[in-house]
C-alpha cells in the first residue's frame, strides 16, 4: 500500500494526559495502575484510571454529551496542539473532507448504568431515566463518533468501530479504506473507552481479572488489570513534514471462540503477515513490537508463538499494559502511540512488573527496555471473537 502521513497523534492514560507524560512514565518505569477505587463496590484488582475525569465537567456548549467517556475524549483531544493541526487540516481540505473513525467497545454505556440506578417512577407506575440523563443519543454504541463530531466541527463520513479490543487499532484500516476510495482526504482515528461496572464485573465474570497489578508474559501471571485512556491520530494521504507514516496493516477473524483466542494463533500470524506484506517489508526490519499481552494466560502463551513463528529473535517486543491497564477499546490507539514513540524516540519498552519469563515465550519478549534508532514499529490488538489487527508503522 501507499504510506498514509501521520500529522499528528496522542494519548490520554492512567500515567497522565499527553505523550510528554506517556514517553516520562516509560522512561522512569512508571506504573499508572492503583488499587481499584472506582464505583461503589470496588472489586479486589487493580486498575489504570485517568485522574481528574470526576472534576472536569465539558465546556458549557456541548453538556448535552456530559458523561465520563466524553470528558475523557474531551481530554485527549485538547493535548499536543491536536485542536491546532485540525484547524490546519481544515483549512486544506474543508471540514467536509475530514472523516472521523473511532474505536470503542463500551461508548458511554457508563451513563446508561448510572440512569437505570436512578430511574424515576411515574405515578402510575411506570419508570424513565432522570431528566438530566434522559439524552437518547447518549445511550447509544455511536455516541462517541457524534460528541467529537460536535466538538471538532469536522463535517465528513463518521464510523464507529466496535470490535472490542482491536476497535482503535482497526480504524487505522478503516481510514486508509475511506482515503483510497476517495471518500475523505484526511481521517481523525483514534479511541476512548472509560471505566464502568459493565466492563469491571464483566471481565470479572470471566475469570479473567487479576487481584494484584497485571504481569504480562511472566510465568506467574494471573490476569489484566483494567484501565481507561483516550487518543486520536489525524492521517492524510500526504504531507510535508508527516509525524511517521501508516507502512501497512493486516486484519483477521478467527471465529473460534467468543472470548478465548484461536489455540494456534493463526488469526494472530495472518494479520501480522498481511502488515508486513502491506508494508512491503521482511519481518527482520521491525525494530519494536508492542504485543497485545494482557496476562491472561491463554492470551499470553499464543501471541508469543505466534510471534516466535514470524520474527527473528532479533526483535524486541514487549508489552505496556502494566503502565496502563488494559484500555479495551482504547487500546489499539494507546498503544499505536507508544510504537509511535519508540520511532521518535528510539526508547523501546521492556514489560513493566514481569521478571520470571514463561518458557513458552520466545527471546522476542523482553522485560527490560532498550534503547535504539528503529526504522519500523508494529502495533497488535486482538479483540473477543478472534478480531485482530496489525499496524506497521514507518518513520518519517
Amino acid at each position: 500500500m501507499a504510506p498514509l502521513a501521520i500529522t499528528a497523534f496522542t494519548s490520554t492514560t492512567a500515567v497522565g494526559a499527553g505523550l510528554a507524560a506517556q514517553a516520562q512514565a516509560l522512561r522512569e518505569q512508571r506504573s499508572g495502575l492503583r488499587r481499584n477505587d472506582f464505583g461503589a463496590q470496588p472489586l479486589d484488582c487493580w486498575i489504570g484510571r485517568v485522574e481528574g475525569l470526576e472534576a472536569a465537567p465539558l465546556p458549557a456548549a456541548l453538556s448535552e454529551w456530559e458523561s465520563r467517556n466524553h470528558r475523557l475524549a474531551w481530554l485527549a483531544l485538547q493535548q499536543d496542539g491536536l485542536p491546532q493541526a485540525l484547524q490546519a487540516a481544515v483549512a486544506r481540505h474543508g471540514a467536509d473532507r475530514i472523516a472521523v473513525v473511532l474505536g470503542t467497545s463500551t461508548s458511554s454505556i457508563g451513563a446508561s448504568e448510572e440512569a437505570y440506578t436512578r430511574l424515576d417512577r411515574d405515578a402510575d407506575g411506570g419508570e424513565h431515566f432522570p431528566a438530566d440523563l434522559a439524552r437518547p443519543r447518549l445511550h447509544t454504541p455511536h455516541s462517541l463518533g457524534l460528541f467529537v463530531q460536535a466538538a471538532t466541527g469536522l463535517r465528513g463520513p463518521c464510523v464507529t468501530v466496535a470490535t472490542a479490543c482491536s476497535s482503535s487499532a482497526k480504524v487505522f484500516a478503516q481510514a486508509a479504506r475511506l482515503l483510497r476510495a476517495g471518500l475523505a482526504d484526511a481521517v481523525l482515528v483514534g479511541g476512548v473507552d472509560t471505566l464502568c461496572g459493565s466492563v469491571l464485573f464483566g471481565f470479572h465474570s470471566l475469570q479473567l481479572v487479576a487481584a494484584e497489578p497485571c504481569r504480562p508474559f511472566d510465568a506467574r501471571r494471573l490476569g489484566l488489570s483494567l484501565g481507561e485512556a483516550g487518543g486520536y491520530a489525524l492521517l492524510e494521504r500526504d504531507a510535508a513534514e508527516p509525524l511517521a507514516w501508516l507502512a501497512g496493516y493486516g486484519e483477521s477473524s478467527d471465529a473460534h471462540h467468543m472470548s478465548a483466542p484461536h489455540p494456534e494463533g493463526l488469526g494472530a500470524k495472518l494479520a501480522m503477515a498481511q502488515a508486513l506484506q502491506r508494508g512491503g517489508i521482511d519481518a527482520a526490519q521491525v525494530g519494536y513490537l508492542n504485543l497485545h499481552g494482557t496476562a491472561t494466560p491463554a492470551n499470553d502463551s499464543i501471541e508469543a508463538a505466534a510471534v516466535a513463528a514470524l520474527f527473528p529473535d532479533t526483535l524486541h517486543a514487549s508489552s505496556t499494559k502494566g503502565w496502563t491497564g488494559h484500555t479495551l477499546g482504547a487500546a489499539g490507539i494507546v498503544e499505536s502511540a507508544i510504537a509511535l514513540l519508540a520511532l521518535r524516540d528510539g526508547l523501546l519498552p521492556g514489560t513493566l512488573n514481569s521478571s520470571e519469563a514463561d518458557p513458552a515465550c520466545g527471546p522476542q519478549i523482553r522485560f527490560a527496555p532498550a534503547q535504539r534508532h528503529i526504522d519500523y514499529a508494529m502495533n497488535n490488538s486482538f479483540g473477543f471473537g478472534g478480531n485482530n489487527c496489525a499496524l506497521l508503522f514507518a518513520r518519517a
